[in-house]
């Protein structure tokens, strides 16, 4: 079944908090750390979500959710952060990137980046940027997707279980935009 990719508003965040913040939960559990350790509960996970609520608000952050089929539970997130700087605005960095444990292999990942990208395109976005955790099978999906690597830095950010890993950090130049 295809991803159900749907925009979400302040509203649909405070809406869909609990369920945003159940996927988390499941993703770091699965060993993702998205900047979060193994400690983290439903409650840190609900406040996350919630700390966001400006950033949607005004705009300068834009949030997806994916779903298996209509009316199915929130399987998928990602999300692009514009920059305010003057010298930045053509920019957005991708953030939080996440699909449910056991949703993996049919393809939201893609969709969704996919579905991210052309949304920046749309905004007038010329460049993406993104970190994640060298190695990791979401550093596969960049790649496949077109990322160009930028660099790697050793020992940039900790695993849930708190050990140090490299992160690698890629951007994508956007076709499209109004350059």
């Amino acid at each position: 079944m295809t991803a159900v990719i749907t925009p979400l508003s302040a509203t649909g965040l405070r809406t869909h908090r609990d369920e945003l913040a159940a996927l988390l939960l499941a993703v770091v559990r699965d060993g993702s750390s998205l900047g979060f350790l193994d400690d983290l509960d439903h409650g840190a996970a609900a406040a996350w979500w919630d700390s966001l609520l400006p950033a949607v608000e005004d705009g300068s952050l834009a949030l997806w959710v994916s779903r298996t089929g209509a009316g199915g539970p929130v399987d998928g997130t990602v999300s692009w952060y514009r920059e305010s700087k003057p010298n930045g605005r053509h920019r957005a960095e991708l953030r939080k990137l996440m699909v449910h444990p056991d949703s993996r292999g049919r393809g939201t990942a893609r969709a969704l980046l996919a579905h991210a990208e052309a949304e920046a395109v749309r905004a007038g976005v010329l460049l993406l940027f993104l970190d994640t955790e060298t190695g990791s099978g979401a550093e596969q999906v960049y790649r496949s997707a077109g990322w160009a690597q930028a660099g790697t830095i050793p020992d940039y950010a900790a695993d849930p279980e708190g050990r140090l890993h490299p992160t690698t950090f890629f951007y994508k130049r956007l076709r499209g935009a109004d350059r």
